[in-house]
Formats: C-alpha cells, sequence, structure tokens
C-alpha cells in the first residue's frame, strides 16, 4: 500500500487516524501500541510473510540496546560486542535478501563456479529504510545519543511507523527520542500536517506521474528513431519525475508525522537549485546523506586524519551510498560517479566554481546531475550508454522532430509548472503571507479539497501510479 492509493486515502488513513486519537492523551503508551499495530497492518498489506522479518529486527534491536544500555558504563567491551553482534545480525539480514543473487550472479562469471545457486528471493519492501533505522537506536545508545527505550511498543513504533516505514526519511533515533516518551498533537500542527501532505500527494500524482508517463513514452520510442532533442526531453522527464516522485512521498509522510505529533527533519530542499555538486547533496536525500555522515564517514574519521584518509573515506561512503539503491553495477557506478565528482570539487574546481556567475553554477550542476539520473536509471549499461550518445548526436533519427515539437509547444505549461516548483518562491510567497491573511488561510484549506479531488479522479482514471523507491 502506498500513500497515493485509494485504500490508503479512504480507507486505511481514516480509520487508524480515528484509532490513535480514541485513546486519551495522557495514554502516551497506548497510543504508541496503536502506531505499531496499525503500521504492522500496513506493511502486512502488501508483504505479509515479511511481517515476521520486520518483527524479529524489532526484537534482535530491542534486546541488543537494552544490552548496550546495561553494558555501556560498566563493560565497554561487552557493550561493544553486542553493538557489533546487532550491525552483523542487520546488515546480514539486509545483506541476504538485497544482495545475496547479485554476489552469486558475479562468481558465477568465474570458471568452476557456475554451479552457485541463485534464489527466488522477493526484496521485502522498505528493508534499506528501516534496517538503518534499527541500526540508528542501537548506535545512539551505544554512543550515548539516545536513551534505552525500555517499552517495546515505544520501540516498535519507532521502526515500523508507517509515514516513513517504507520509503523515508530515515529518522535516526536520537531525533524522535523524545517524542516517543512525551509529544504534542495539536490542532495546528495536525492542520500543517494536512498542508504538508496534500502538497506531497499533489506533487506525486499531478507532476511526478505525469513527468514520469512521458519519459516512459520517449523511452519507448525505437533507437533508430529517437532525435537528440527527444533524449534531452526524455531524460529531463525522468530528472522531473524521480525529484516529484521522491520528494512527493516524503512530503507526505513529513505530514502525516505531524498529524501524529511527529516533527521528522526535511528530507529534500530543493536540490534543483543547487550551485555545485556537493550543494546538491547538501539538499537531495538529506536523511541518507546524514545517516552515511553520522554513522560511517565520521567514525571512520571524516577529514581529520589528512588528504588521502579524507578521500579514502568518501569513496568507502559513496561506494556504499550506490549499493544502498540497489544490487546493481549502475547504481554502484552512479554511487563512484558522484564521488568522483566531488573529490573534483573539493580538490580544486570548487573555488573556481563560486567565481562563476550563479546561472553557469546551477547549468554545470543540473548538467551532471542530469547525466547521473540517466545512469541511475539504465541497470543495462549498454542501453544506457546508447541513450548517452543519442543526446550528443549518436545514432539519431535527427536532431529534432515534429513530435518533439509537438511536446514542447503542448506541455509548456507543464514544464513551467515543473520549474517553478522546484524551487522555494511559491513557498515562500506563501509563509510570507499566510500568518496575517485569512483569506489565505482559507484559500489553503479549500486548496487542500481541491487537491484531493483532482488526485483521486486521477487515480480513478489512471492506472499508472509508480512509486521509484519502492524497489530501495
Amino acid at each position: 500500500m502506498v500513500f497515493s492509493s485509494l485504500e490508503f486515502l479512504f480507507l486505511y488513513l481514516p480509520v487508524t487516524l480515528l484509532l490513535y486519537f480514541m485513546v486519551p492523551k495522557k495514554h502516551l503508551k497506548w497510543r504508541n501500541l496503536v502506531l505499531l499495530v496499525t503500521s504492522l497492518i500496513f506493511y502486512g498489506w502488501g508483504e505479509p510473510v515479511y511481517v515476521f522479518l520486520m518483527m524479529a529486527t524489532i526484537a534482535v534491536d530491542y534486546v541488543c540496546g537494552y544490552l548496550v544500555g546495561i553494558y555501556r558504563e560498566d563493560n565497554p567491551k561487552a557493550a561493544k560486542q553486542v553493538l557489533i553482534a546487532s550491525i552483523i545480525i542487520n546488515l546480514g539480514i539486509l545483506g541476504f535478501f538485497k544482495y545475496y543473487n547479485f554476489f552469486i550472479d558475479n562468481l558465477k562469471l568465474i570458471p568452476g563456479l557456475g554451479f552457485l545457486p541463485t534464489l527466488d528471493l522477493e526484496l521485502p519492501i522498505g528493508i534499506s529504510f528501516y534496517t538503518f533505522q534499527a541500526l540508528s537506536y542501537v548506535i545512539d545508545v551505544y554512543r550515548g545519543d539516545g536513551s534505552v527505550q525500555k517499552n517495546v511498543a515505544a520501540f516498535g513504533a519507532y521502526v515500523t511507523l508507517y509515514p516513513q516505514l517504507i520509503a523515508g526519511p530515515i529518522v535516526r533515533y536520537h531525533d524522535v527520542d523524545e517524542m516517543l516518551r512525551k509529544r504534542s498533537e495539536t490542532v495546528m500542527l495536525f492542520a500543517s500536517g494536512m498542508r504538508t501532505f496534500c502538497a506531497g500527494l499533489a506533487k506525486k500524482i499531478l507532476l511526478a506521474n505525469v513527468a514520469g508517463q512521458m519519459w516512459n513514452g520517449y523511452l519507448a520510442v525505437p533507437v533508430d528513431e529517437r532525435t537528440v532533442v527527444g533524449a534531452w526531453i526524455g531524460m529531463l522527464c525522468y530528472t522531473a519525475q524521480i525529484y516529484f516522485d521522491f520528494s512527493g512521498y516524503s512530503d507526505m509522510a513529513i505530514g502525516l508525522g505531524k498529524m501524529l505529533g511527529f516533527r521528522f527533519l526535511e528530507n529534500f530542499n530543493y536540490p534543483y537549485i543547487a550551485k555545485s555538486i556537493t550543494d546538491f547533496w547538501r539538499r537531495w536525500h538529506i536523511s541518507l546523506s546524514s545517516w552515511f555522515r553520522e554513522y560511517v564517514y565520521i567514525p571512520l574519521g571524516g577529514n581529520r586524519k589528512g588528504q588521502f584518509n579524507t578521500y579514502r573515506n568518501l569513496l568507502i561512503v559513496w561506494f556504499l551510498t550506490g549499493f544502498w539503491h540497489g544490487a546493481s553495477w549502475n547504481y554502484i557506478l552512479w554511487g563512484l560517479y558522484y564521488f568522483v565528482l566531488l573529490v573534483f570539487e573539493k580538490a580544486f574546481f570548487g573555488k573556481i566554481l563560486q567565481k562563476l556567475p550563479a546561472a553557469l553554477q546551477h547549468l554545470y550542476t543540473m548538467f551532471f546531475v542530469i547525466l547521473g539520473w540517466l545512469l541511475f536509471v539504465f541497470e543495462d549499461l549498454s542501453a544506457g550508454m546508447v541513450w548517452l550518445g543519442n543526446m550528443f548526436g549518436v545514432g539519431t533519427l535527427s536532431f529534432i522532430s515534429q513530435s518533439n515539437v509537438y511536446d514542447l509547444v503542448h506541455s509548456l505549461l507543464f514544464f513551467a509548472i515543473l520549474v517553478l516548483a522546484s524551487t522555494p518562491i511559491a513557498k515562500k510567497l506563501f509563509y510570507r503571507y499566510y500568518a496575517s491573511s485569512s483569506a489565505l488561510r482559507w484559500g489553503a484549506c479549500i486548496g487542500c479539497g481541491l487537491i484531493l479531488v483532482i488526485t483521486t479522479a486521477y487515480l480513478v482514471d489512471s492506472s499508472f501510479n509508480p512509486f521509484l523507491y519502492f524497489r530501495f
């Protein structure tokens, strides 16, 4: 089940909110239990078997966190051993389900190892997200950044919390530790959550899905009929789709969290206005970048032990970032691609870039981001290289076709909306006048209602409603 589905909007969400708020505020432990049970139902809707895997993860990390809390002061060595055991178990489960076949397929390329068996494994939805969350609990307790959670329902609610269970943002334990013990659900916060949720829903349904349909249309064009302009339009559509798809889903998750009294950190900060690749990664999928920085890069030494070790640490982080996204070589190469660009900027180009006009900084950034999405979207690297050649006139029928002109003219308004929605202009204007304008507040309420009506009509009429980060 995804947020942008009729089942979620008109069945699951109303029922779970009703059950949650039926429990009095003073009984927070019971509200956490409601969250745990309803979140397991949410997950089990599409993955009934893997609910037991998630419950095993909860049990393992609850016990490990409890033991680390006991041993941390008096027996640091034992605490560290428990922490290592937790890391091995969590990453072992993730590695088995997500990467087993990848490793076996590559080992089979070695003569004499063709007998190794692959397994018919379905990837548990959201396993990369909830594994990292569960790990952050044990690590935070070990480091003293979070307190031991003795209530298993509260800890289970943290791991399974349905607003961000299957696609993030990845919520680190120390960011919500206090909220699991004491939080305030207010009418104002709930209303803010509704606005954020509806904005994310509009991004997902009205922008990402439409851009995705256009991308699929260009992807279906035979190789010998492609044009240079068509190849670029296609990649621009995918660039829009993946941003509005994932950031829209993150907005919906943050909005749902507000409705339940949780304040999750932002996961996207308008990455397409970035003026460098470094700036882009401060703005894109912030929770993942923060996780790797806090739990991998800094523990390895960060940039504190000389240039060589800094680049080594960056290499490890970006290899893992790419590999986290999927068991395929294109994701690994995508991560290493950004490693090269970031080192290039860090070594010398960043200072040169800062002296260039802002427009050139932005063009440079978006050019390499778009090429990065090309590497990301094509698991078949040969097909990706063909498309890359098409973008620069290699193997194309012509520079532009009549259908390209038609698309550009008839989709001009839509493209303009995509560009505007990629910037903070509308948001800044809204909040500048929201507090002082009753008309704007009423307009926001009416706008949320219209978004629900329009997106519902779209969902009823269309079967095209993918979610790109489901498979990660």
